[in-house]
């Protein structure tokens, strides 16, 4: 049997966007990623490539122009704050090209037989940004540029997000579009406020958003049976051919800025479970949040493990929390929205 390879996104660029000191989303995120990949042994798995900038018409796709010339204005300006949490220095704007072109750039490699998985670990995040307002740490949408690009050219994307906080701006520009399944689990009530189970879709998009609003406290053993219960029936009916995951991992007991219960077992047992509903070669993974350095090496190295088959569990999985009343929820929602 052939070894699994998983294609590796990395870049200085990424490590120059400047959010000041103190702030949770700092350069020093990608080192403890790096850690955790070398302690998961990984490291023959591994095919590092540097991404390039997205094209600019590609990110218009989901950025406006106008918004877009804004951001690279206000970098070129030497940055500041956008909002309390979101920051631009002089560099971002430089890595933002470089992180929505990650995915992109990825694909095209895995399209061309590279590799079996793909992981962009790049700064800054994406999931929180709107088409037309960066929030929440996130400045272009990494995620959705790539998923647009994929529907464009014909795809059936899945997109699983499993950061503990909601993906409000993927949400926002797939909300009316049946090209694009957006799957979120995540705390509620949390930043950003959306997410509510009632969230399903509009238009031609109706049944193609599905939340999960788990809350404070949940364990593995909910998530689980949301793939299980929900995900995995709606995959089977509607076969998408490629499935991008939003790897947030704040959702681990020990980060600070939420109350979730997962541990890093926990995510060796989504990312492996996620990954199985769609071929290989048709699967792409985003560094989205997780900040308790600690826990954010632990879960990616678990992770990726996950991936080539290799069990590599610095926690055991949780279980006994609550969460499951919402899962039953949900798929009782699912009944009204079967695609």
């Amino acid at each position: 049997m052939a070894a699994v390879t998983i294609l590796l996104a990395v870049h200085p660029q990424f490590l120059l966007h400047d959010t000041g000191p103190g702030h949770p989303e700092r350069p020093a995120r990608l080192t403890a990623v790096m850690e955790g990949i070398d302690a998961a042994g990984l490291r023959a798995a591994i095919v590092r490539f540097e991404p390039g900038p997205a094209p600019w018409d590609l990110i218009e796709k989901v950025h406006p122009g106008r918004y877009l010339l804004a951001l690279e204005e206000f970098s070129a300006m030497g940055g500041g704050h956008l909002d309390g949490d979101t920051v631009v220095s002089e560099d971002s704007f430089a890595a933002l090209l470089r992180a929505a072109g990650a995915g992109l750039d990825a694909v095209a490699r895995l399209d061309a037989g590279e590799g079996d998985y793909a992981f962009c670990a790049v700064r800054p995040p994406g999931h929180h940004a709107t088409p037309r307002q960066a929030m929440g740490f996130c400045l272009v949408n990494n995620v959705a540029v790539t998923a647009m690009a994929l529907a464009d050219r014909g795809e059936r994307v899945l997109i699983v997000d499993y950061d503990a906080h909601h993906g409000n701006g993927t949400q926002d520009v797939f909300f009316r579009d049946p090209r694009v399944l957006y799957v979120s689990m995540h705390e509620y009530p949390l930043y950003p406020g959306t997410g509510a189970l009632e969230e399903v879709g509009w238009g031609e998009g109706a049944g193609y958003t599905i939340n999960f609003p788990f809350p404070r406290g949940t364990t593995g053993d909910a998530y689980r049976l949301a793939i299980d219960e929900v995900v995995r029936p709606v995959v089977e009916s509607w076969q998408p051919t490629w499935l991008l995951i939003s790897a947030g991992f704040d959702a681990h007991r020990r980060d600070p800025l939420t109350g979730l219960a997962l541990t890093a077992g926990d995510y060796a047992d989504l990312t492996r479970e996620l990954a199985g509903l769609v071929p290989k070669g048709r699967c792409v993974v985003y560094l989205e949040g997780g900040y308790d350095l600690e826990a954010l090496s632990s879960c990616t190295g678990a992770a990726l493990a996950a991936l080539v088959d290799v069990d590599h569990r610095p926690e055991a999985a949780s279980s006994g929390g609550p969460g499951r009343t919402v899962v039953d929820a949900v798929a009782h929602l699912r009944a009204a929205h079967p695609h």
